[in-house]
């Protein structure tokens, strides 16, 4: 096994084509500066690049760090390519990440495997859906999701049956498929989670936006949500978020890392909304934030994690 504290060239991807290739840009220069700082050597590779594959060829590195969010990144799609290349990546394999990234498909997941989580209705462009009964089986206010966007990229609150034909056209300009999801009131709380033969749950986190919901204003700029280490709620309902998070990531077969989004109510529910495969690594991202409250700052945050993908 090699452990962190081992000199690897490291292959930091970022960019990318997807909605969220600023956040990624970012990401990937701070993971950058971090390996550097831990004794790696980086080569950063934009995956926006018509010719990124062979600058990875070229690169030969003993790891790839992929900085990579939403679509083309997060999806399995790079991973299937560092898979067919030979090369160790830090996260989760094709299939975790492709379940993770499908918010329609991880839900099924969640639900056949009995992981409470809102009701919901899943939506496909090419069939028909009727307002009335998404309404009469999710009731009058919900979430409209795009199935494979992140960053709350596209998420619109419908607050009343009326505005949910306005919601679902908008996920639909992103997705031919779309969740919509029962709207559940209480405290946002993220977990994440690190490791692979032995899991580390970190503290949790409660987020407290200054928009209705953690939208992707409040996830990156700064100023725009509050972060409480630990989360607001009885230290109870902290483990039970903490258990949950570790069941979700070993049942959609995570690894390295990921972060479970959640709800508490104020009934003391947890339920889950989704899982993230490569969480934010910004100096707003929430795992880089909960690591700290555990005593692990983010070089040795990213020194770990090149660990566990050469393990």
């Amino acid at each position: 096994m090699t452990d962190s504290t081992s000199k690897l060239l490291v292959a930091v991807l970022k960019g990318g084509r997807s909605g969220e290739r600023e956040v990624s840009l970012n990401t990937g220069a701070q993971v950058a500066a971090a390996l550097l700082e831990g004794g790696h050597d980086v080569v950063e590779i934009d995956a926006g690049d018509e010719d990124f594959i062979a600058r990875i060829e070229a690169a030969v590195p003993d790891v790839a760090f992929i900085c990579l969010h939403g679509r083309f990144g997060e999806d399995g799609t790079v991973q299937g390519l560092l898979e067919l290349l030979g090369i160790p990546y830090v996260g989760s394999g094709v299939l975790a990440s492709a379940l993770a990234m499908d918010k329609v498909m991880s839900k099924h997941v969640f639900a056949c495997m009995g992981i409470p989580t809102p009701e919901y209705a899943a939506l496909r462009r090419d069939e028909a859906w009727d307002v009335e009964e998404i309404a009469r089986t999710l009731g009058p206010k919900t979430v409209v999701k795009p199935a494979n966007e992140g960053s709350a990229i596209g998420v619109t609150i419908a607050h009343s049956p009326s505005e949910l034909p306005r919601a679902i056209d908008t996920a639909f300009e992103r997705d031919d498929s779309v969740l919509v999801e029962k709207f559940i009131g209480g405290i946002e709380v993220t977990v994440g989670i690190i490791g692979n033969r032995e899991l580390l749950a970190l503290p949790t986190l409660e987020v407290v936006p200054e928009h209705e919901f953690y939208d992707y204003e409040s996830k990156y700029v700064p100023g725009m949500s509050r972060h409480i280490v630990p989360a607001r709620i009885d230290e109870s309902l902290r483990g039970e978020c903490q258990k949950l998070s570790i069941e979700t990531h070993r049942v959609l077969g995570c690894r390295d890392m990921s972060r479970t989004d959640m709800i508490v109510t104020e009934d003391g529910r947890v339920y889950v909304l989704e899982v993230n495969t490569i969480p934010g690594m910004t100096s707003t991202s929430l795992l880089p934030e909960a690591a700290r409250a555990a005593g692990i700052e983010f070089p040795e945050l990213c020194g770990r994690l090149v660990g566990y993908a050469v393990e």
